[in-house]
């Protein structure tokens, strides 16, 4: 995998062969990012990245200057390697947590601009992420103040999923993506 962008543009990452994650294609992301840039200033940013698996994404929003990404991540040898990989990379905005995501959503008291979430496709209940987001108003409002005093454009929720989910009807539905076998859909 590689990075699209930013400060580590082109650094491919490698990661082990014992990790089991299925990091969001080079085109899927390349393509979110392109989508991103036209959404929101990813310099003012604070990310909340959910099953962070290998970290590519988490690795993406740091190289393009967010402001902060948390990344969650319950297996071990991921948490050890996204640890590693961002100390190797320089990234100090980049904060992983070893953590369930959804003990972690229930506790979380914090406010993002950005929250993607790439759970294992075939993880039974996956969907709830959307829910619980908004449920706990994780997201940042539009206009909302952040802690230095910068004004948010509005938090999104992307939330990828296998080809056969539908988000169309959901009352925070923005919009749907789909590169390839990747489908996104936003929510703000």
């Amino acid at each position: 995998m590689r990075i699209i962008s930013g400060t580590h543009k082109g650094r491919v990452v490698t990661p082990p062969r014992n990790l089991r994650a299925r990091p969001t294609t080079d085109f899927a992301k390349e393509n979110l990012f392109n989508v991103l840039a036209g959404l929101v200033d990813l310099e003012e940013c604070d990310v909340l990245d959910l099953f962070a698996g290998t970290g590519s994404v988490s690795y993406e929003f740091a190289s393009r200057g967010a402001r902060s990404v948390t990344a969650v991540e319950i297996n071990a040898v991921h948490y050890g390697f996204i640890r590693a990989t961002a100390a190797a990379l320089s990234f100090s905005t980049l904060f992983p947590v070893k953590a369930n995501v959804f003990n972690y959503l229930a506790a979380c008291g914090r406010k993002f601009d950005i929250i993607f979430s790439d759970a294992p496709y075939d993880l039974a209940g996956s969907e709830r992420v959307v829910d619980l987001v908004f449920s706990r108003g994780l997201l940042r409002k539009e206009g909302e103040a952040r802690d230095d005093g910068t004004i948010s454009q509005g938090g999104i929720l992307i939330f990828e999923h296998s080809g056969t989910a539908d988000f169309s009807t959901h009352p925070n539905f923005l919009q749907a993506r789909r590169y390839g076998s990747v489908n996104f859909t936003m929510f703000a």
